[in-house]
């Protein structure tokens, strides 16, 4: 049974903007992203009397949803669109950032879930870790790789634009 709870509706829009944004920088596809949201919304106004903790729920089905495509698809389909956001907390225009993006979308799917939700959506590791279902050891081992990744991406990207810019 679907609640009709205030307190869900209210949840809803207070927290929309930056659960899509998650979702978004989890899958890089918008549509994507507004599908995995609506099923997480869905499957939490089903058991919203009994979620103690709805941020955490909604955010665990939305990575337990994206890793289970990952699963089954083989490769992923990118999309540069950014999708429209009402939260504007300084995330906003990091998140937007092409480089930073594009590094991002380079990372394998677990070292791209736990940045997102690390650093992104700013859980702590013991957060990260039970979203994700691991260890927090793992969430630690995974962030340093993935940070050290997309470090050595965005370096080599400056590199290439500094030696484009010099030779023309």
């Amino acid at each position: 049974m679907v609640t009709t709870d205030p307190g869900y509706t209210d949840f809803v829009l207070a927290r929309q903007g930056r659960l899509r944004r998650a979702a978004y920088l989890m899958c890089g596809d918008a549509s994507l992203a507004e599908d995995l949201l609506q099923e997480a919304l869905i499957a939490l106004a089903s058991r919203w009397e009994s979620v103690e903790h709805p941020d955490a729920f909604v955010r665990r089905v939305i990575y337990r949803q994206r890793v289970s495509a990952w699963r089954r698809q083989r490769h992923e389909v990118v999309n540069g669109d950014v999708p429209e956001r009402s939260v504007t907390d300084g995330a906003e225009e990091r998140a937007r950032d092409e480089e930073v993006h594009d590094a991002l979308r380079a990372l394998p799917p677990r070292q791209r879930a736990a940045l997102v939700l690390r650093y992104f959506e700013d859980l702590t590791e013991a957060q990260t870790a039970e979203v994700m279902g691991v260890r927090i050891g793992t969430v630690k081992s995974l962030s340093h790789q993935a940070v050290a990744r997309m470090r050595e991406e965005l370096q080599a990207g400056r590199a290439a634009q500094r030696e484009k810019e010099g030779t023309r």
